[in-house]
């Protein structure tokens, strides 16, 4: 089991990754910051006095703004693939009063700045209605249905899978060397020294060589970083005599 589409768009998307804008009628791209909501909407955090809140100025007649969000992955290791780009595009309206109180705290669950106390002063909140979704791996395009995108959810370890390869490279390298080779039998070669470079609630890929890699599955998708840490305790406690089944399996 790997995350779909529209789950990786919504990871990529969510806020932890830089962001630039490309708004109508505007120059750009523009580097914005933002984050998205449970609903998937796309919450822009702005300076009031800038380039950027000028160009999210709506036009004449109008009380909103389109533009495209357009935001690359961020591998954790070099050696990491990268899980490509997505373009978010829609329309962005400013908002003011609840409105903006109530924005700010979802705000605040992905990222709890303190410029977010400042809104209405230094500085702006908009909300931009998602209208289109494209993402792109391996010059591959896919359109995602909007809808499909708003019902999806972040994975929950990316915000900590730097920290969770870093600890398993640092401290169980030979633990989850010996499991993915019993995990791969046949498939492993003599010589092979797996190291786990991207990790997701759904398994892990491993690099296996110079040109070789592989992803193995968790038995279930996990919920966060304790649950993992759960999971994956069978494999590296080597007191645990637990059946390696119960850590994951290869996917298919």
């Amino acid at each position: 089991m790997q995350p779909s589409p529209a789950e990786i768009a919504r990871t990529l998307s969510a806020g932890h990754l830089p962001a630039v804008a490309h708004i109508a009628c505007r120059p750009g791209p523009v580097p914005v910051r933002h984050v998205t909501d449970a609903q998937g909407r796309v919450l822009l955090l702005v300076p009031s006095e800038g380039t950027l809140a000028a160009a999210l100025r709506p036009q004449d007649g109008n009380d909103d703004t389109a533009l495209v969000l357009d935001i690359r992955d961020v591998p954790p290791m070099a050696s990491s693939p990268t899980l490509g780009r997505v373009w978010v595009s829609g329309w962005a309206v400013q908002l003011t009063g609840d409105d903006a109180r109530a924005a700010a705290l979802d705000y605040a669950d992905t990222d709890a700045c303190g410029d977010l106390l400042d809104i209405g002063e230094s500085q702006l909140l908009y909300r931009m209605d998602v209208a289109e979704v494209r993402y792109e791996r391996n010059e591959n395009l896919i359109e995602i249905d909007p809808d499909e995108y708003a019902e999806a959810t972040p994975d929950p370890l990316r915000a900590v899978e730097f920290d969770l390869i870093a600890d398993l490279a640092d401290h169980h390298v030979e633990e989850m060397s010996d499991y993915v080779k019993r995990q791969l039998g046949p498939a492993a070669k003599p010589g092979d020294e797996p190291r786990v470079v991207r990790m997701d609630r759904y398994g892990f890929v491993v690099r296996m060589g110079k040109n070789r890699s592989a992803r193995l599955a968790f038995p279930r998708p996990v919920t966060d970083r304790h649950d993992l840490a759960h999971l994956l305790h069978p494999i590296l406690c080597r007191r645990c005599t637990a059946s390696d089944s119960t850590a994951g399996h290869p996917a298919a």
